[in-house]
């Protein structure tokens, strides 16, 4: 560590600028000035004059001697590093890291003779490391971190033999790493973490790297054991060889190391037990989860009085908790989940230290929980199912305020819940399923809850009236309990509410009919109760609704015909007192179980248990007056559709010589269209015209008497279809036609000639989030005439949006089969209707992955300017992450009211990764002309949001699963919540907290709190 310091002192004391009475000579003056002329005269350097000393310059340090010697462009913009920069014969430091400067590793800088610092960090240079890098050979720390560096790297860095630092992390290295590093006897960091290196073991020869301190490797694809040679690395502080293979055991000499703080291996393939033995007294953080490990938890551990971080879980140990690991006044954070460890949890654990984070689900421990768990004040989460847990919960945790989740179910828990835990104030998850709890609701639960679970337990009574206040509920499971009484009317005033199961109790009365607020609802389960009365027709008007569950109660009448709005993957209406004919959306083989039990309903197809409607009218002797009119209706109908038709063929015959032209135009539909070819053809006009792109031009058409109108893309008109044109035109047709979405812009049909093919979709009327977004700039005055009056997108508005392509990307993503990737997410193709609910348009260029190891390499980048992930402009590889990307600059855009591409130098996600970079508040990038109190924080979230969709790596970019559910937990409230600023629920636990961004800033890509995989998240 000396020698770190006394390095880290070098190079503070020639950063520190001298005076201008330090002179240095007029030449180096003369090469400055040339070289912020060859930069293109970057705003940084606007200082940079003839009327002072460089000392004096920002970006300048001088030696004692008045000669340049540090030199920091960092985040400067440039794009280019001149040769000048060389002829400063005394230059010891460059810092040229965040400009994004693209090309080749930089051979010109081997002409700084004298370089001792080298930062190249955070930009965009390819290809390979050239084998003549040795040439820098006074160099003594050297970052080429997060770049888009390939190939090996080469034998020759083994040859700057004054190295001190060399970090290579972050880049799509893809081959090797030579042994010969450990002629670098002078190393005390190593640094080549997050890199696709073929599989490698570590040599053992790396265990004579004495001065070693730090060596981070995780993620880079080693394999095989950990050296034993390592037990020689004294000096070693920090050892990460996490989320690799490695197998083996870890080495005894391991935890000998006197000097060792962190050591990180988790997610590799390590088996045998922990080393019983420890006399790292120094450790402060440990992660050995997620291997292959056995045995039990060594004693040693409890001896630790320096740790604040065990992860043992997901491994096979067996055995109890030595109770003296709840003695360790440091201990933070403590994770044995999935393992199969027994006995008594530590009793003392939390009552003597800050103790945030207790996971422990997944084993076999038995007995109580500890009582003093939040004596520190700090517990996020108790997170402990899966056990063979009894007793009651300790009443300790309802005063415990930093409370986030509390997970216990599937356990044998008993006694009532402690009356104050339901309203612990920062409370978002109660899960307390499979159990023996009893007593009842409360009236007023925590502000932040928004999920209950308390299915199969022995709670009783009645939901309480007061369930209108648990306005932030997202899931209530309460099934399989001795609940009773009426569905209250106000549990329908929950407009988050997505997930509803009250199945298996004894509700009685009828279903409430008023529930226009259920408009998230996608489960709605409350079979096997004793409901009675007709199924409400609201339920037919849920957007959102999946599963339909109201089997096994009294309900009578008929099944309201509104259900043929719906589009469920599961129905049960089972074991009912239902009458009358099925709705015809459901009267098919799919749902031929959905209806078993109900003797009086009648069906018109297949369905083997139900009866046939029109035999039912046969067995009728005498025709009610109800059916006779029907029947008369019926012949009026088919005498006024016999003259119709006779009215068309006349019409059709004076048109024939019209319609000869239009004999070659074919129309292939995909839902149920009420126009012809002969509708869309007659109205293809330059006025009709209102848009043009790269693949053809689209017109507004109108159809049906009712006003109505669909939007209708041309994609070509002129001599034959090209290879790239057909193609563009079968990709859409394939996905579009197949896709059933409320996100996804409807494909009516397709219209086909032998050279022009048409596409014609539902028309959206408030046209384009970029119009809407940019329209004082991109719609000419016609246009912004026919826009509505309230077009201006407020927050809320543009939130919505922002969640609808959320709902649509993550649906390609994870629900489609084969999933989809869109490659121009951008927000000229996100498409508006009339309530500004967005739809994902224009799949020309989408991508379907058939197989997931089938090539998925572009032979040209396709995409726009701005929005194009920077790993597929240099491999025009693509996979789900550059649709992430290209959403997230979408939210940036939303969030900051920029366009994506502005014009200038840079991007607009560069420009917001700049803007956090420099230290500035988050407030001053966003919209000022929608930035209000109330929103503040949520616009900070997606801001957020949207620099993590844009991280340069892929690996760091969230899915789109993910997105969505930070984005479901984010909503923008309405009424008094709205005015205090506050969202749906905290989601830091779910984004990451600003350590992550940081990170990014410091160059490094990794998150040492594994956010994804952490328990008290998990939903």
């Amino acid at each position: 560590m000396n020698e770190l310091i006394l390095f880290l002192l070098f190079l503070l004391f020639y950063s520190i600028p001298f005076s201008a009475n330090s002179q240095s000579s007029t030449s180096e003056t003369n090469i400055l000035l040339k070289l912020k002329q060859e930069l293109g005269n970057p705003g940084p350097l606007q200082a940079w004059n003839n009327s002072s000393s460089p000392c004096d310059w920002p970006g300048i340090s001088c030696s004692v001697d008045g000669y340049v010697s540090t030199l920091i462009l960092k985040q400067t913009n440039i794009k280019k590093i001149p040769g000048t920069i060389c002829d400063l014969k005394n230059l010891q430091s460059l810092d040229l890291s965040y400009n994004m400067i693209p090309g080749n590793f930089p051979t010109v800088l081997y002409n700084c003779s004298n370089l001792v610092y080298l930062d190249l960090s955070q930009n965009a240079f390819i290809g390979t490391i050239p084998s003549d890098i040795n040439r820098l050979k006074t160099l003594q720390f050297i970052d080429l971190g997060a770049n888009n560096f390939t190939g090996d790297i080469p034998v020759g860095i083994g040859n700057l033999t004054e190295l001190r630092s060399l970090r290579l992390n972050s880049n799509l290295f893809n081959g090797t790493f030579p042994e010969d590093i450990v002629n670098l006897s002078n190393l005390v960091e190593l640094k080549m973490d997050y890199n696709d290196f073929f599989p490698s073991k570590i040599p053992q020869s790396f265990g004579k790297l004495s001065k070693l301190k730090f060596i981070y490797m995780t993620t880079t694809n080693l394999v095989g054991e950990i050296p034993e040679s390592f037990a020689n690395l004294s000096s070693l502080v920090e050892l990460d060889l996490s989320l690799n293979s490695m197998e083996g055991k870890i080495p005894d000499g391991l935890l000998l190391m006197k000097n060792l703080s962190h050591l990180y291996l988790y997610k590799n393939r390590f088996s045998g037990s922990i080393p019983s033995v420890i006399e790292s007294l120094n450790l402060r953080e440990i992660d050995v989860s997620m291997n292959n490990l056995t045995g039990t938890i060594p004693e040693g551990i409890g001896k630790l009085q320096n740790l604040e971080l065990l992860n043992l879980f997901e491994n096979q140990l067996q055995g109890e908790v030595p109770t003296s690991i709840g003695r360790i006044p440091t201990l933070k954070i403590f994770r044995v989940y999935t393992n199969k460890l027994n006995g008594i949890l530590p009793p003392e654990i939390g009552l003597h230290s800050k103790l945030e984070a207790f996971e422990v689900p997944d084993n076999q421990f038995s007995g109580g929980l500890p009582e003093n768990l939040c004596a520190g004040g700090t517990l996020t989460g108790v997170v402990a199912f899966s056990n063979n847990l009894s007793g009651g919960i300790p009443k300790s945790l309802q005063n415990c305020d930093s409370l986030l989740t509390v997970q216990l179910y599937n356990n044998n828990f008993s006694g009532e819940v402690p009356s104050g835990l339901w309203s612990v104030k920062n409370l978002q998850r109660l899960m307390l399923s499979d159990n023996s709890f009893t007593g009842q609701l409360p009236e007023k639960v925590a502000g932040n809850l928004t999920r209950i679970e308390l299915s199969n337990n022995k709670f009783s009574g009645g939901i309480p009236r007061g369930v209108s206040s648990w306005t932030r509920l997202v899931v209530f499971q309460a099934s399989n309990n001795v609940f009773s009484g009426s569905i209250p009317v106000e549990l329908t005033n929950l407009p988050q509410l997505i997930t509803l199961n009250l199945d298996g109790n004894s509700f009685s009365s009828e279903i409430p009919t008023k529930i226009f607020s259920w408009k998230s609802v996608t489960t709605l389960n409350l079979s096997r109760n004793k409901l009675s009365g007709p199924i409400p027709k609201d339920i037919g008007y849920l957007p959102n609704l999946l599963n339909l569950d109201l089997s096994e109660n009294q309900l009578s009448g008929e099944i309201p015909p509104e259900f043929n709005q719906l589009r469920l993957t599961s129905l049960n209406l089972s074991s009912n007192q239902l009458n009358g004919k099925i709705p015809q959306e459901f009267d098919s083989m799919a749902y031929e179980n959905s209806f078993l039990n109900n003797p009086n309903l009648c069906g018109t197809s297949s369905i083997s248990n139900l009866k046939h409607c029109s035999a039912e009218v046969r067995e009728s002797k005498k025709l009610s007056p109800k059916i006779l009119a029907v029947v008369i209706i019926l012949a009026a109908t088919v005498f006024l559709f016999s003259f119709f038709m006779t009215w068309l063929l006349v019409r059709e015959y004076r048109r024939k010589m019209i319609r000869r032209n239009l004999e070659s135009w074919k129309l292939t539909s995909f839902r149920r269209v009420n126009f012809t070819e002969v509708n869309i053809l007659k109205s293809m006009s330059d006025s009709n015209m209102i848009g043009s792109g790269g693949s053809g031009k689209v017109y507004k058409i109108p159809v049906g008497r009712d006003g109505d109108f669909v939007a209708v893309k041309k994609l070509w008109s002129k001599g034959n279809l090209d290879c790239n044109s057909e193609q563009e035109f079968l990709a859409e047709v394939q996905i579009l036609g197949s896709i059933r979405h409320a996100n996804i812009v409807k494909l009516l049909c397709c219209i086909s000639s032998d050279n022009s093919k048409l596409l014609v979709y539902e028309y959206m009327e408030n046209h384009s989030l970029e119009k809407c977004l940019h329209g004082a700039k991109k719609i000419n005055e016609a246009d912004l005439v026919n826009l509505a009056n309230d077009m201006v997108l407020d927050w809320p508005k543009r939130f919505q949006i922002a969640l609808g392509a959320a709902q649509g990307l993550c649906y390609l993503h994870h629900d489609y089969t084969p999933p989809i990737i869109h490659r121009d997410v951008k927000s000229s193709n996100i498409l508006l209707d009339s309530e500004f609910k967005a739809k994902i348009a224009d799949f020309g260029l989408a991508k379907i992955l058939f197989k997931e190891n089938q090539s998925n390499t572009m032979s040209a980048i396709a995409g726009s300017v701005g929005y194009i992930a920077p790993e597929y402009a240099y491999t025009t590889k693509i996979n789900e992450k550059t649709d992430v990307y290209s959403f997230g600059v979408v939210l940036l855009e939303l969030v900051t009211g920029r366009e994506a591409n502005g014009g200038d130098d840079s991007s607009l996600a560069e420009w917001a990764w700049k803007h956090y970079g420099e230290g500035k508040p988050i407030e001053n990038a966003l919209d000022n002309s929608i930035k209000e109190p109330a929103h503040l924080e949520g616009m900070t979230i997606v801001f957020r949001l949207g620099l993590k969709c844009t991280s340069a790596l892929p690996s760091n970019r969230p899915s789109m699963k993910d997105v969505l559910q930070i984005m479901r937990h984010c909503k923008p409230l309405d009424g008094d919540d709205a005015k205090t600023g506050s969202i749906a629920i905290d989601i830091a636990p779910l984004l990451g907290d600003d350590r992550y961004l940081s990170s990014y800033k410091r160059g490094s890509k990794k998150i040492r709190d594994k956010t994804d995989e952490n328990l008290l998240i998990s939903s």
